[in-house]
């Protein structure tokens, strides 16, 4: 049975031999030929010539083509920032500005469409028996990218805008599948960091409506398909299952085995969710494997697919990727080799600030990073807005996780979900973006 076999198989609810291993292969590809992010994500032949080499590496079932969340949104007019070693962000809002619903629906000729549609094409030939995901970039993710964190606000405010702006963005998602599905992707999944930052009754208010309206299409086109969420999405898992997707992605945010119990009663696949930072990005190999063993334990071998939480950050050790792969091949020698291993403690220590007498509003944003993290990204956005409203009054700072040392920081300050927002040493919005009203307010009282 090969990779693509396994996927299916899985996709159908049966019991397989093995789990299915899909790496999230996304910028870290580029580190595999020497490449920079912006190269693999606007180079055909050097993104062609990465997957190649990581799919020969890292002995994937299932990977996909790119994962880049920004593409639809510069099509649609949203300034990218570009990195050597992360994928794009947005950083302007069209509809920001003026809040009219677009129309436009992306074409091949359009952005970098083309370009990721001509590897797809060139990939699938060479990839006959792998699983190809085509990736694109969920509503809620794409509504925020066109209208900024204003669309925390619009929700209160217009909530008939945001049902428009959603409607719209679903038929923009899509249009992208109907690309990808002509250029041979075998799963289609729409990634949204941002429903974890929102309530389940907003899911049902928001959501609900166009995610069963885009997993319907992709079903009666034919195609499996995925809802993948970073984030702790605990609260929206049951909600996400409702909209009919075949599987669903999370990060290391949440508890998968608790996870699986709710998807398994809508006979859901999950995938995920190996830590990203602390295992994939800052340990070895052997960390990795002992990882990828323990969740292949925990979880069984019926819907589920081992994954990294996300994709992969840019500095990830090759090595501790494909030491996962060799875990899900051969689980008895890679049990042998871990046998007796204990991870090293780091020996990093952390001094926290003087909470309680500060002259001023510390607010520390703890996240995965802000530059690729959607749902990071947006709560720092929300942070950088006190500074507009309260000049030096405030002080924003932010904590990555890709940092060794801010792993330590979460433990002092009880932080066990990102991304969140500590105010004067106390966790304030933890995996909820708050609106400027609600934050503006947590700051006035802290001042006090």
């Amino acid at each position: 049975m090969n990779g693509k076999e396994l996927i299916t198989r899985a996709m159908r609810n049966e019991d397989l031999p093995r789990a299915p291993w899909v790496p999230y292969t996304g910028v870290q590809i580029a580190t595999l030929k020497g490449y920079t992010a912006t190269e693999l994500l606007t180079d055909a032949d050097k993104l062609f010539e990465c997957l190649v080499e990581a799919r020969r590496q890292y002995s994937p079932d299932g990977m996909p083509v790119v994962f880049d969340l920004q593409i639809e949104a510069e099509v649609l007019g949203c300034d990218l920032l570009w990195a050597d070693d992360a994928p794009p962000t947005v950083k302007s809002h069209p509809l920001a500005a003026d809040p009219t619903v677009p129309t436009k629906l992306p074409t091949v000729g359009d952005g970098r469409v083309g370009l990721i549609v001509d590897v797809m094409k060139r990939f699938r030939q060479v990839a006959a028996d792998t699983a190809l995901y085509g990736l694109f970039c969920g509503p809620f993710t794409l509504a925020s990218h066109l209208r900024g964190t204003d669309i925390f606000m619009d929700m209160y405010d217009d909530p008939d805008y945001v049902t428009r702006l959603l409607d719209y963005c679903t038929d923009v998602a899509i249009a992208m599948a109907d690309h990808y599905i002509a250029a041979g992707m075998d799963v289609l999944a729409s990634v949204d960091p941002l429903v974890s930052q929102i309530s389940p009754d907003t899911f049902e208010q928001f959501m609900k409506a166009p995610y069963t309206r885009l997993f319907t299409a992709l079903r009666e086109k034919g195609v499996m398909s995925s809802f993948f969420v970073c984030g702790d999405a605990t609260k929206n898992i049951a909600k996400m299952c409702e909209t009919g997707p075949d599987s669903i992605g999370i990060d290391e945010n949440i508890d998968m085995v608790a996870a699986k119990q709710v998807t398994d009663t809508y006979n859901v696949v999950i995938s995920g969710n190996i830590q990203l930072t602390v295992v994939m990005l800052l340990g070895n190999q052997m960390d990795a494997q002992k990882a990828a063993l323990e969740k292949i334990d925990a979880m069984g071998t019926r819907n589920f697919i081992l994954a990294p939480g996300c994709d992969m950050p840019y500095a990830t050790p090759p090595e501790n990727v494909i030491g996962v792969a060799m875990a899900v091949q051969d689980p008895a020698a890679a049990r042998a080799r871990i046998e007796g291993y204990t991870k090293a403690d780091s020996g990093i220590d952390v001094e926290l600030p003087d909470y309680a007498n500060l002259d001023h509003v510390l607010i520390e944003v703890l996240t995965i990073d802000s530059a690729t993290c959607a749902a990071c990204g947006y709560m720092r956005a929300a942070a950088d807005d006190m500074e507009k409203e309260y000049g030096t009054r405030v002080e924003i700072v932010e904590h990555k996780i890709t940092q060794p040392e801010n792993i330590v920081r979460l433990g002092k300050l009880g932080v066990q979900n990102l991304p969140t927002i500590v105010i004067n040493g106390k966790p304030a919005f933890v995996s909820i973006i708050p609106t400027r009203d609600e934050l503006s307010k947590a700051v006035a009282a802290a001042a006090k």
